[in-house]
C-alpha cells in the first residue's frame, strides 16, 4: 500500500497579515486622533497611544497564546469562561467595585488598569453559544441565556452593545440551523424590548430623534452628528492630510474612540476611506471562508460568530459616522481607543487563526 502524503497544515497567513495591518493601522489612528485631548488633559500628545501600545503588546500575546493552542480547548472551558462573564457583568453594576463614568458603569478598575466586562462577554459568549449548540438543548435555553446577558448590559446602561451581543448570537443560532420561525420570533420580541427601552430613556431617546431630525437643536443633542458631518464633509474626495484634522482639535466629541473614523475621514478623504472599508469587508469575509471550510461544528459557529462581533462593530461604528444609523456608542474594531476591545478582538482572532489550521 502507498504511504499518504502528510499534509502540513498552516495558519491562514491571510488573516494574520490583515490583523497586522489593521493594528499598526489603528495605533496610527488613535496617535493622531488622540493628541489635542491627550495635550489638554496630561500634557503628553502621546498618552493615548502609549496606554493603547501596551495593550496592543497584551493583545498580540494573547493571540500567539490562542493560536498556539487547539481550538477544542475553549469547548472545555466555554461554561467556565461565560460564568466568569455574568460575574463581571455583576460586579460592574456594585457602586465602589464599577466606575460611573458619564452616567454609566461600564468599568472595573483594577487599580493597574480598568476592565470592560461587556468587551470580555461578546467574545466568551460566542464560545458559549457554540457550545451550546453541540448539546442541542431546547430553544427556551438560548432565551434563558439571551435575556440574561442583554439585561445585564442594559444595567450599565449600554444598548449599543446589547445590540451587538443579541446580533452574536442569533447569526450563530441561524448557521447552526435553529427552527426559524422561533429565531425570528426572538429577534421581534428584543427589537420591540429595544424600541421599548429606547422610547423610556431621555437619552436614548433623543439620540433617535436626533437621526430622524439632525438639524435640531444644533449645539446640544445634534452637535455630535453635525460635527462627524462636517468632519467627513471638510474630507472631501482625497482628505485635508494626515494629521491635518481640525475637527479633532476638541470639536468633535470621543475622537478617539466613537468618532475616530470621522477623523480618519477627514484626512484621507472619501478614496482613503473606501480602502479602509475594502480591507475590512475582506477581513470579514476571510473568517467567514475558514467558518465554511471548518468541518468541525463548534469551530463553524464559533467562527461565525467573532466574525459577526466585528462585522456588525464596524457596520454600526462606521453607519453611525455616516448618519445611516443612529450614534450608538459602538468602537471601531482596532481603530477606536480602548485595551479591553483590542485584547479580546486579536484574542478572537487567534482563535480563528488556530480554527484556519486544526479545525
Amino acid at each position: 500500500m502507498p504511504r499518504k502524503r502528510k499534509t502540513d497544515k498552516k495558519y491562514d497567513r491571510g488573516l494574520f497579515f490583515l490583523t497586522v495591518l489593521l493594528t499598526v493601522l489603528g495605533f496610527i489612528a488613535i496617535a493622531d486622533a488622540s493628541s489635542p485631548q491627550a495635550l489638554e488633559l496630561f500634557g503628553d500628545s502621546f498618552y493615548f497611544v502609549k496606554q493603547q501600545l501596551v495593550w496592543g503588546a497584551i493583545g498580540i500575546g494573547a493571540l500567539i497564546f490562542a493560536a498556539s493552542i487547539n481550538y477544542s480547548f475553549w469547548k472545555r472551558v466555554a461554561p467556565f469562561l461565560f460564568g466568569i462573564s455574568i460575574v463581571l457583568l455583576i460586579a460592574v453594576l456594585i457602586p465602589g467595585v464599577g466606575n460611573r463614568v458619564l452616567g454609566a458603569r461600564r468599568w472595573i478598575d483594577l487599580g493597574v488598569f480598568t476592565l470592560q466586562p461587556s468587551e470580555f462577554v461578546k467574545l466568551t459568549l460566542a464560545i458559549f453559544i457554540a457550545w451550546l449548540v453541540e448539546k442541542e438543548p431546547p430553544f427556551y435555553y438560548y432565551a434563558v441565556v439571551f435575556g440574561l446577558v442583554a439585561f445585564l448590559i442594559m444595567l450599565q446602561p449600554n444598548l449599543g452593545t446589547t445590540l451587538i451581543v443579541l446580533g452574536i448570537g442569533f447569526v450563530q443560532l441561524f448557521v447552526a440551523g435553529e427552527n426559524f420561525f422561533k429565531l425570528f420570533s426572538l429577534a421581534a420580541a428584543g427589537g420591540v424590548i429595544s424600541f421599548l427601552l429606547t422610547i423610556i430613556s431621555d437619552y436614548r431617546r433623543q439620540r433617535l430623534l436626533t437621526f430622524f431630525q439632525s438639524s435640531r437643536d444644533p449645539l446640544g443633542s445634534s452637535y455630535h452628528i453635525r460635527q462627524v458631518l462636517l468632519a467627513l464633509g471638510s474630507g472631501g474626495i482625497f482628505g485635508v492630510g494626515l494629521g491635518q484634522s481640525r475637527q479633532k482639535h476638541l470639536f468633535l466629541p470621543e475622537a478617539a474612540t466613537d468618532s475616530v473614523f470621522a477623523v480618519m475621514a477627514e484626512e484621507i478623504g472619501f478614496v482613503g476611506s473606501l480602502i479602509i472599508i475594502s480591507i475590512f469587508v475582506i477581513f470579514v469575509m476571510k473568517i467567514i471562508k475558514i467558518a465554511g471550510r471548518s468541518g468541525d461544528r463548534f469551530a463553524a459557529v464559533l467562527a461565525t460568530g467573532i466574525a459577526a462581533w466585528i462585522g456588525g462593530q464596524m457596520f454600526l461604528n462606521i453607519g453611525s459616522m455616516v448618519a445611516l444609523v443612529p450614534l450608538t456608542g459602538i468602537p471601531l474594531p482596532f481603530f477606536s481607543y480602548g485595551g479591553s476591545s483590542l485584547t479580546m478582538v486579536l484574542l478572537g482572532i487567534g482563535i480563528l487563526l488556530n480554527i484556519s489550521k486544526n479545525a
